[in-house]
């Protein structure tokens, strides 16, 4: 993006849409040289749906019930989000696994934050699993979205520790305080020019190939 144009994000949801929250404050603030086009949900009820209208952005509901599978939803996904001509497609709590159909057409251009340090607890229930499991560190990723479940090139990992007594929910707020800091982070990495997915899928930050992900530094406050 050059410096006289705004990165237009499209943001989908399922749900509270918090890191929308951190998304939206940071292209207001401008730690984002960007603007959140639309937020769609596939759930009616999601309550970011809401916080898109406070901030005046344009919130719709595309409901994955009405559609006779997953390919049908994707097509119909892909039409509305491309009406809006997003730069950057970016996954917020979006529950649906996206097929092929829509992975391919937005290719570098599909962002996810997932609630662990990838490739450990790919799919649901990070916590919970990162407790059972005992380990010492969690965290939460930013990778860009390929056609294996949460199985993209990470860009950017933020740790927090495991805490004695901690359950679920209080790891959890622990890890989403990162995430909104990482997410808006990549986003504006990505604004700036500074990265880029090649053909390969391998990760480019300043023209450079990322060898791994970079780290948030451990237990930032």
């Amino acid at each position: 993006m050059s410096g006289h144009e705004r990165l237009r994000l499209v943001v989908l949801i399922s749900g509270s849409g918090s890191n929308l929250q951190a998304i939206i404050d940071a292209c207001a603030g401008g730690t984002i040289e960007g603007e959140v086009v639309a937020v769609i949900s596939n759930r009616p009820d999601a309550y970011g749906l809401e916080r898109a209208r406070r901030a005046g952005i344009r919130a719709e509901v595309l409901d994955h019930t009405g559609f006779a599978d997953r390919e049908a939803f994707d097509h119909a996904l892909i039409e509305r989000i491309d009406t809006h001509r997003p730069d950057l497609v970016i996954l917020a709590g979006f529950m649906r696994i996206l097929t092929p159909i829509s992975v391919q057409h937005y290719n570098g251009r599909l962002l996810n934050i997932h609630p662990s340090l990838l490739p450990d607890f790919q799919g649901l229930h990070t916590h919970r699993r990162a407790l059972e499991a005992g380990h010492t560190l969690h965290g939460a990723s930013v990778h860009f979205v390929t056609e294996e479940l949460d199985g993209g090139p990470v860009i950017l990992r933020a740790e927090v520790p495991v805490l004695p007594g901690d359950d679920e929910q209080t790891l959890a707020a622990r890890v989403l305080e990162q995430e909104h800091r990482i997410y808006p982070t990549v986003i504006q990495w990505f604004a700036e020019g500074r990265l880029r997915l090649d053909s390969t899928h391998r990760v480019l930050l300043d023209g450079k190939w990322l060898p791994g992900p970079v780290h948030w530094p451990a237990f930032q406050s």
